[in-house]
């Protein structure tokens, strides 16, 4: 990427032999010399030498030679009319973009025109439409030393800022966000990024405590932050979204006036959910399809019909609260609005007609607004007045229903004059005209006037021509090149009055004008050039006018997004059956939950209890694998975390306390690039949940220890089963194959067995996916691999061997599901390859084999091995 950033070496080598265009173009990529400059020539955008070769690679498009006094040199451009989607690529590729438009039109100087960088397109700080996900924020992060964290989108104004106390919290406020770009302070770490995110160094200046605060008390006030860090990452932040904004046509950078909230949060506000979390619980990513494409947590409940919506959802499951109170609130407005089923739904249709209006608020403040917008903002606007209708007859039972319905503020004097002033049906360009109403202004209506009776004398023209020469074959015309014209055929040339005065010869033509023609050409030019910029410098008083009222329209925005959100919520509970919970208890009980989205893929699925009373609070789960041990404590966590962003939950009935933090340790996988086995993923994990989980936390724990050898696996297992009994003490589910575990969980007075049943048929076992109590007693490891198609001898030898096992220890309880009947003895289960017996280490290794601790999958790939080296 950096083969095209900063000025190109071919031309910085000579800059005082360059054309004054390229030394224009030069100074742009020096001053944005971590951008690809994009420069405007014309409607093309182009870019020079190394650039214009990068450029030309990564568009695919055609590289040309530009030729001048400074010599030959490559050079490539796209259109500006569809320039977005080659940004887009360019963004993919790993670049940022600074976008330098001609500031002055051609036909104002005679020497070269003047261009600046009116935007710098990053992955953080995207505002064009074409380039945001509507049903999502688009957040730009800036950390500094002592983690300071501040959280812009740029596309809406939502900013948000907070102190954390080590690195681990930092990467878990990120995976929270997600931002796009990290600008990060000169001493500030760069290892809590994710791949995806660009990490941007900035200049050491903005981070300055002196600078910084300035910038921050210049959009919020002195009284919006006290923490040094803080301020230091929220001062750099705004200089960077006012770098990004570009210049001005006088060159000056200008505030961001729509980002006028600053939300100072302290992360422990809300329920945690750090990445592993996420992950494992696929609230926003799905890691296991469940039989239907795109199966995550948040595609299950998000029935929102706006982009506002989406955003605000999303943003309560990024977010889920631990305030009861404002949980409750929320719960009562999702109550209230499934009971009123009409007019939840028609206020749904109407939130379907709503546009993004963060987006259009923010660019109408950027003056970046076309006509176009301001009709969608009207537009919108209007709909308000209803949507505060559908929900009035709720507003009694609910707070938050009643607070919805007093911030929807429809600003009728917005409204008004965008409707008087821009017509119904406006073109794109702003600049040519047929934007604003007639009947708006008097001097726009008097230039039309003379515009429309110009070009009505001209329509008469041809005909009363016609009969004055007699040429019926004579006709009017205009070009954009000669203008209006008379146009007479070479036949009847001479029936051409004196007063005509060339124009144009055509082969078989002369084009003729007269000076009343003339006249009435420069009136209609004169008028439609002064119609043009008055109608746009009418349209830009608009637009700001319209931007004063940008934070009642912003809190117009953020009612309709959280009642679109709630709207969301109750139609989902609605259509799926979900009931609403109670939250403060002191324990876990839920009656009949289901997993929110594997019951959706699954038409038999199995609804489970959970009891974890607070004097109980640990179960250890037990049964074969296939049998629903994980999907059951994923469902337990999903039930949480959806009460806790005030969802109704997928239950017969559920009573749950307020969790501060969800962990989980569920699967595993190598972190190759890390250079991390999965056993050290898995005990780096477990130790995150050791240290930091508390009693109001809920863990799920998925056989823990697998990774290493059965002993040390069940130590460790046992080991911290204890711990997070006498020590920890939250809520905790523990999915294990150690039967062993049982007896001591057992012995612990705060924890209860729990088992998946299973039954053995003709055709393999039958899994029931019924939770009961007590412990498992097999874990029908061999019946799994056969019917997941392992060969047949491998399994007879399989089943021979813990035969073995179950003779040589008639005192223990058998290993697998198969009982001492279906054992055979050692001579007959002895193997051949070929009259042979299978090799000692062969026998060995199978021997030391652990059923219970072995998945399907471990299963397959070590009979796929054992059979090859008996083939």
């Amino acid at each position: 990427m950096d083969e095209a950033l900063g000025p190109p070496p071919a031309m910085a080598g000579k800059a005082d032999e360059l054309t004054p265009m390229l030394s224009q173009y030069l100074q742009l990529c020096e001053r944005y010399d971590d951008a690809l400059v994009l420069f405007q020539v014309g409607d093309f955008y182009e870019t020079f030498c190394e650039a214009a070769e990068a450029t030309a690679r990564i568009l695919e498009i055609t590289l040309t030679q530009r030729e001048d006094s400074t010599g030959t040199y490559p050079m490539a451009g796209i259109p500006i009319d569809n320039a977005e989607s080659y940004i887009e690529t360019l963004l993919d590729a790993g670049y940022r973009v600074a976008v330098a438009d001609q500031v002055q039109e051609p036909e104002e100087t005679t020497g070269l025109v003047d261009r600046a960088v009116t935007r710098v397109v990053t992955p953080g700080t995207l505002t064009e439409t074409e380039l945001l996900a509507d049903a999502d924020n688009n957040f730009v992060a800036c950390l500094t030393e002592g983690y300071g964290l501040a959280l812009l989108d740029v596309s809406t104004g939502e900013f948000y800022a907070t102190r954390l106390d080590r690195l681990e919290a930092v990467e878990a406020e990120l995976e929270r966000f997600d931002p796009a770009e990290a600008v990060v302070g000169p001493d500030a770490p760069t290892d809590p990024f994710g791949a995806d995110c660009m990490v941007t160094p900035y200049e050491r200046s903005a981070f300055d405590l002196g600078n910084a605060r300035e910038t921050v008390e210049a959009y919020f006030g002195s009284a919006s932050l006290a923490d040094e860090s803080e301020i230091r990452a929220c001062g750099a932040l705004l200089a960077y979204a006012e770098y990004a904004r570009g210049t001005s046509t006088d060159g000056d950078v200008e505030r961001l006036d729509y980002i006028n909230h600053l939300t100072r949060y302290d992360p422990r506000e809300y329920m945690l959910l750090d990445a592993v979390a996420l992950r494992s619980l696929e609230v926003f990513e799905p890691r296991h399809v469940h039989g239907l494409e795109g199966a995550a947590l948040v595609e299950t409940v998000d029935e929102t019909a706006s982009a506002l919506g989406g955003r605000t959802l999303r943003d309560w499951l990024r977010r889920p609260l631990l305030d009861a109170d404002r949980i409750d609130a929320r719960l009562d407005a999702v109550e209230a609005l499934v009971a009123r089923v009409g007019d939840r739904e028609r206020a749904t249709d109407l939130l379907a007609e709503v546009y993004d209006l963060e987006r259009l608020v923010s660019r109408v403040s950027r003056g970046r607004a076309d006509a176009r917008d301001l009709r969608a903002l009207e537009s919108t606007l209007s709909v308000v007045p209803d949507l505060r209708e559908c929900i009035a007859a709720a507003t009694d039972d609910s707070d938050l229903l009643s607070a919805i319905h007093d911030d929807l503020d429809d600003c009728p004097e917005v409204r008004d004059l965008i409707d008087r002033a821009v017509v119904d049906s406006p073109p794109v360009e702003i600049t040519e005209g047929g934007v604003v109403r007639e009947g708006y202004d008097d001097r726009l209506d008097e230039l039309r006037a003379t515009e429309r009776e110009g070009k009505a004398w001209i329509d008469d023209l041809e005909q009363r021509e016609r009969e004055r020469t007699g040429v019926d074959s004579l006709k009017v015309g205009h070009n954009s090149v000669h203008g209006y014209y008379i146009e007479v055929t070479n036949p009847n040339l001479d029936a051409v009055p004196d007063d005509y005065q060339r124009r144009q010869t055509l082969k078989n033509a002369e084009r003729f004008y007269t000076p009343e023609l003339k006249e009435r050409e420069d009136e209609i030019i004169s008028a439609t050039e002064r119609a043009d910029e008055l109608e746009y410098e009418l349209f830009r008083e608009v637009r700001e006018e319209v931007a004063e009222a940008t934070e009642r329209i912003q809190a117009t925005a953020a009612a309709v997004g959280r009642l679109d959100a709630l709207c969301s919520l109750s139609t989902v509970a609605a259509r799926y059956d979900y009931c609403r919970p109670t939250v403060e208890s002191e324990g876990i009980s839920i009656d009949g939950g289901r997993h929110p989205v594997v019951e959706r893929t699954e038409a038999a699925f199995v609804p489970n209890p959970t009891d974890l009373p607070a004097d109980r609070p640990m179960a250890v789960v037990t049964g074969p694998n296939m049998s629903g041990k994980s999907t059951y404590m994923r469902q337990v966590a999903l039930v949480c975390v959806m009460a806790q962003m005030g969802s109704f939950v997928p239950a017969e009935r559920a009573e749950l306390p307020v969790v501060d933090r969800v962990f989980t340790r569920v699967g595993a996988s190598d972190d190759i690039a890390g250079g991390r086995s999965t056993f050290m993923v898995e005990m780096t994990e477990l130790a995150a949940i050791l240290e930091d989980a508390g009693p109001d936390s809920l863990v799920v724990l998925d056989e823990v220890g697998r990774g290493t050898s059965t002993a040390d696996g069940y130590a460790i297992a046992q080991a911290a089963t204890e711990y997070l009994h006498d020590e920890v003490g939250a809520f905790t589910l523990f999915a294990t194959h150690h039967h062993e575990l049982t007896d001591v969980a057992a012995e612990l007075p705060r924890t209860k067995n729990y088992h998946f049943s299973a039954d053995r048929t003709a055709d393999g076992v039958a899994f029931e996916h019924d939770l009961r109590e007590g412990p498992a007693t097999a874990s029908y490891g061999v019946e799994v691999a056969e019917m997941a198609g392992v060969p047949p001898r491998v399994v007879q030898r399989a089943d021979a061997l813990l035969g073995e096992e179950t003779t040589g220890a008639p005192d223990d309880p058998p290993a697998s599901g198969r009982t001492a009947d279906a054992t055979v003895s050692t001579a007959d289960a002895t193997a051949s390859t070929d009259g042979g017996e299978l090799p000692e280490e062969l026998l060995a290794e199978l021997r030391a084999v652990d059923l219970a601790d072995t998945t399907p999958l471990e299963a397959l790939n070590l009979l796929a091995r054992l059979q090859k080296r008996v083939e």
